[in-house]
């Protein structure tokens, strides 16, 4: 999808937040700010009013900046903070979705993916929803709560490349983001709890780059045979016009998280608690097939809805 096509769907996206605000946001809240704020991540967002999530503000159509918006004065957002007005795409509606739905104000900050995936964030954001995916590495670090949507995973090559299916990039340079699921894939040490992971390149020459972007150009200029990434993320650099071609063959699907913290000091069971209900909720009601057919046109909610979050095996304190 295209920076001016996301441009044009970010009204209607907002009046859709909006309405389910509205309808089920702060109703649902009541009783949940028993706990100490001191103590409890929950109650310690409610009683600041906050929801501090991740952007990134060319990841198209994820998180994306929004041109020329003006950050609203009456802001509880820190001066070193994004404001909810500031900034759009699939990722960031989430956030707002579920700051929403706690009756609180979305805010975001903008760590690296690799230090949100590190995870001891000292209480720098409460939340990062990043695309990013639950895996076993990660959850020695973070809890996950209910992915949000399902996304399918390709090679991506030149577009006059010779290449016609995974096994052709057998022992060729292929890349991945750093920290991502896709480089312990090609790593072969990609956990999925409860999904066949199956290796489709053998022996690769594996590099990685911070973000998706530039690898992809790479991929482009000739400078590495091919890049592993989200269908969405490669799509966008296609309609963007760079010069790449989509590989038959799925190499896998994974399930984006939002994450949190494990080092925060805070007990964040009743938070996950309530963000997994919230995110379910809304597949359940068309919400966020709204909003996938809105940002991706396509379904990327009908397999995350089916993921038994309670199958991963987490006890969340």
């Amino acid at each position: 999808m295209t920076r001016s096509k996301v441009a044009s769907l970010t009204a209607g996206l907002i009046l859709l937040a909006t309405a389910c605000s509205s309808s089920s946001g702060s109703s649902q809240t009541s009783g949940s700010a028993a706990g100490d704020p001191n103590t409890d991540k929950l109650a310690q967002i409610l009683d600041r009013g906050t929801l501090v999530g991740y952007a990134e503000l060319d990841y198209p159509p994820q998180s994306i900046a929004v041109e020329g918006a003006e950050r609203p004065t009456d802001t509880k957002c820190g001066a070193d903070q994004i404001t909810a007005a500031e900034v759009t795409g699939f990722d960031i509606e989430t956030t707002k979705l579920v700051a929403d739905e706690l009756g609180v104000e979305a805010c975001f900050v903008q760590p690296t993916f690799t230090e949100i995936t590190a995870g001891n964030w000292g209480d720098r954001l409460d939340i990062a929803y990043a695309s990013g995916s639950i895996n076993a590495d990660r959850m020695e670090r973070l809890w996950m709560t209910q992915p949000y949507y399902a996304v399918p995973n390709y090679y991506y090559v030149q577009k006059d490349s010779p290449y016609q299916e995974p096994s052709d990039l057998d022992g060729k340079t292929v890349a991945a983001c750093t920290s991502c699921s896709h480089e312990l894939y090609l790593r072969g040490e990609l956990e999925i709890p409860g999904v066949d992971i199956t290796p489709t390149v053998k022996d690769p020459n594996i590099v990685t780059y911070e973000t998706e972007g530039p690898g992809l150009k790479a991929v482009a200029n000739g400078k590495i045979d091919a890049f592993l990434c989200a269908e969405p993320v490669g799509q966008a650099q296609i309609e963007a016009g760079l010069p790449l071609r989509q590989l038959d063959g799925l190499a896998f699907t994974y399930y984006p998280s939002g994450f949190v913290d494990k080092s925060s000091g805070l007990s964040s069971a009743a938070f996950v608690d309530r963000v997994n209900s919230i995110i379910q909720t809304a597949q359940a009601d068309g919400t966020f097939m709204a909003m996938s057919q809105q940002w991706f046109e396509t379904d990327y909610i009908t397999a995350a809805a089916a993921f038994d979050i309670d199958a991963a095996g987490q006890q969340v304190t």
